[in-house]
């Protein structure tokens, strides 16, 4: 089930909501003292989970004064405001409805920020130095705005020409936070007094303190800017990255973006995603005075440490690690193996959804075995995702060492092979439908129903859908625009 927050929390008047998207018709939710209502929105069913709550009497005899200087703020905003009281065994719901048109922001958060069509357009970087290849790509996909942004940077200022840093932000509720940090992030972290040390190359303690450093300073300057404007962003940011010096590979994550490093053909290190429902993380919330209600802090919030949400991060005699968001990140030291190490991979939630370590791994290693341009492999990984059924935006940074798997002429041959028979294949299933042209779908869906061989391992048949779709273009006299927006809903 996927979710998609929009509540904040713990209403004054004891409420708890969250909004819930992608759930089937038939489907019925049923998580305690809930009422739910459900509706469907660009073939998507949309359900508002209203999480009631027992009220004190203290909040009751408070309840009066802030409704009406909230009721008088919004009056004088110009917006209308009506309010609904029902009681129902004990429990009270208040609920406020604007009369104004929703802004951006709300209409995303209640209709599950889709689009009737993915963009597939995709950005596109690559790069080399310092005995490393990088290659990147990132595509809005099915989502209203595209809230990811990425750093790829090989040779760091001030003596450290033999480092690199490269880093995926995941940014929710906006993208302003996301794209402050890829600017900004890695100056925060390579400037601060714990990250230089003494004089020479900065250990590995020093490294590392000073990239948490980097982090917490970094939330605290964006803070303070928010604060300037009178608390008008009000986005966040996960954060995934690398930075990589001659000896060592630090990992740093904050959110629930993923890193890993293959070696010697397998995953050897990947990070982990910081969720609300681990127990270390959920103690702290618990500790902050939150709660994780459907997997989300406060039921709203999907991820337990990030950059920005400051929202979350106002609980009075708390520090900036103790609060319900955290924004101090997890760094990994792994010493470098010239002979072992191959690639590394950085990537949004997005990918991730849909695709795990091994899958990506071994996907991207049969991807190299076939071609050397990185960006082109990037591509693939994005659109495999996509037609495997992701609806985020989507990045990944595709970094390989000197060892990296190098294109072998069988694995070229092979593949080679297998676009021809499944060009084959659609003219054949498209010959049999007698008159008329099968759907895209109904092509699909025969082709999934056979034992294809050496379909590339992670992407299996998804990651062919351009192959089958361009015969089928060019053998459909009937084709139309909508051919590319066929839903992977559908599609298996």
């Amino acid at each position: 089930m996927a979710l998609y927050g929009g509540g904040r929390g713990r209403g004054e008047d004891g409420e708890k909501r969250a909004r819930v998207g992608g759930i089937p018709p038939t489907h019925k939710i049923s998580l305690g003292a809930l009422s739910t209502n459900m509706y469907c929105f660009r073939r998507k069913w949309v359900a508002e989970v209203i999480i009631w709550t027992k009220l004190r009497k203290s909040e009751k005899r408070r309840m009066g004064k802030k409704r009406a200087k909230g009721i008088k703020k919004e009056q004088k905003k110009g917006r209308k405001v009506i309010r609904r009281k029902e009681r129902r065994g004990g429990h009270t719901k208040r609920i406020f409805v604007r009369k104004t048109r929703a802004t951006d922001l709300e209409y995303q958060d209640i209709m599950g920020a889709f689009l009737d069509k993915p963009k597939m357009e995709k950005h596109n970087a690559q790069g080399q130095g310092n005995g490393l290849r990088y290659g990147l790509s990132s595509m809005q996909g099915w989502r209203v705005e595209m809230e990811d942004a990425h750093t790829a940077v090989i040779g760091l200022p001030s003596g450290l020409e033999t480092w690199s840093f490269f880093a995926v932000y995941d940014g929710h509720a906006g993208s302003q936070v996301a794209k402050y940090c890829c600017e900004h992030l890695l100056d925060h972290i390579t400037n601060n007094q714990d990250f230089k040390g003494s004089a020479g190359a900065p250990s590995v303690e020093n490294v590392k303190n000073g990239i948490r450093t980097g982090f917490l300073e970094i939330d605290e300057h964006m803070r303070v800017m928010s604060e300037k404007k009178h608390g008008a962003d009000r986005s966040g940011s996960t954060a995934v990255g690398v930075l990589i010096s001659p000896q060592h590979t630090y990992f740093i994550n904050c959110g629930d973006s993923r890193g890993l490093l293959c070696r010697n053909r397998k995953v050897h290190f990947f990070t982990q995603d910081h969720k609300p429902s681990n127990p270390l993380e959920k103690e702290r919330i618990q500790n902050a005075g939150g709660s994780v209600m459907i997997q989300r802090v406060n039921g709203s919030l999907a991820v337990s440490r990030a950059l920005g949400d400051f929202d979350y991060k106002c609980v009075h005699g708390k520090g900036p690690t103790e609060q319900l968001v955290s924004p101090e990140p997890e760094v990994h030291d792994i010493e470098r193996s010239e002979e072992d190490d191959q690639f590394i991979i950085l990537a949004c939630d997005g990918i991730w959804d849909v695709m795990g370590n091994e899958e990506l791994c071994d996907f991207v290693r049969s991807r190299l075995e076939v071609t050397d341009d990185l960006e082109k492999v990037c591509n693939e990984v994005v659109d495999t995702c996509l037609y495997k059924g992701s609806r985020d935006n989507m990045s990944v940074i595709l970094i390989c060492f000197p060892n990296a798997p190098k294109v072998s002429p069988e694995a070229v041959k092979k593949e080679a092979e297998l676009d021809k028979y499944l060009e084959s294949r659609v003219e054949e299933i498209i010959k049999k439908q007698g008159e008329g042209v099968p759907d895209l779908v109904h092509v699909m869906r025969t082709l999934a129903s056979e034992n294809i061989p050496s379909l590339p391992p992670g992407g299996e048949l998804a990651s062919k859908r351009n192959v089958i779709e361009a015969v089928y273009n060019r053998l459909n006299p009937y084709k139309n625009d909508d051919t590319d927006s066929t839903s992977t809903d559908d599609m298996w």
